[in-house]
C-alpha cells in the first residue's frame, strides 16, 4: 500500500491556511475577512493595512468561493512547486497578493478584495508558459488565449463582484514570471 505523503508543502499550507480564514470568518460572522482577509481603501499607518496586503488572498466569502478557487490551486500549484520550488513559488503568491492588492486600493470605490483568484490564475499561465524543454505545447497556448479572451469578455459584459482586473492582472504575472523562469528550476 502507498503511503500519503505531503508533496507540495507551500500549496498544501496556503490551501489549509485559506480553509483557516474560511472558518474564522464563519465564526466571526464576517470580522475576521474584514480585519485580516480582504484589502480596501484604509489608513496606511494602520498595521493591519499590511496584513491585509498580504492576507486578502487567504479569505474567501463563501464555501463555494474557496472551493472554486481551490481546486484550480491544488491541481495546478503542486507541479509547479515541484518545477520551480517552495521558495520561488511562494515570492510569486507574495508578488500577486501585493500587486493585486495595491492596483485595488488605488482603484475608484470603496469594496472591499479578497480571494486567491489572482494566484489561481497567476498559476494557470504561469503553467501555460511554462512548457516544457521542447518548447510551449500549442494546448497551453489555446488555454491561455481563451482564458485572457474569457476574463476580458467577463470585465467589459458582467455587472457582479468578481475581479476580472485581478484574474487579469494575476494571469499576467504569471506568464512575466513563467518567462523569466524559462529554463530555470527549482532554488
Amino acid at each position: 500500500m502507498k503511503k500519503i505523503t505531503f508533496n507540495s508543502p507551500v500549496v498544501l499550507c496556503f490551501a489549509i491556511g485559506s480553509g483557516l480564514a474560511l472558518l474564522a470568518n464563519y465564526l466571526t460572522a464576517g470580522l475576521a475577512n474584514s480585519l485580516f482577509f480582504s484589502v480596501y481603501k484604509s489608513s496606511y499607518t494602520d498595521p493591519l493595512f499590511y496584513v491585509r496586503l498580504f492576507g486578502h488572498v487567504l479569505g474567501h466569502s463563501s464555501i463555494s468561493h474557496y472551493a472554486n478557487n481551490m481546486i484550480l490551486f491544488l491541481l495546478v500549484g503542486p507541479l509547479l512547486e515541484e518545477k520551480y520550488g517552495s521558495k520561488r513559488l511562494l515570492e510569486i503568491i507574495a508578488i500577486v497578493a501585493v500587486i493585486t492588492g495595491l492596483v485595488h486600493i488605488f482603484l475608484p470605490g470603496n469594496a472591499a478584495l479578497l480571494g486567491a483568484s489572482g494566484i489561481v490564475f497567476a498559476f494557470i499561465l504561469l503553467s501555460s508558459v511554462t512548457g516544457t524543454s521542447k518548447g510551449i505545447p500549442l494546448t497551453t497556448i489555446i488555454v491561455a488565449v481563451i482564458y485572457i479572451s474569457q476574463q476580458m469578455y467577463e470585465g467589459f459584459t458582467s455587472v457582479n463582484n468578481v475581479s476580472y482586473l485581478t484574474h487579469i492582472i494575476g494571469g499576467s504575472i504569471g506568464a512575466v514570471c513563467g518567462m523569466a523562469l524559462r529554463g530555470k528550476g527549482r532554488y
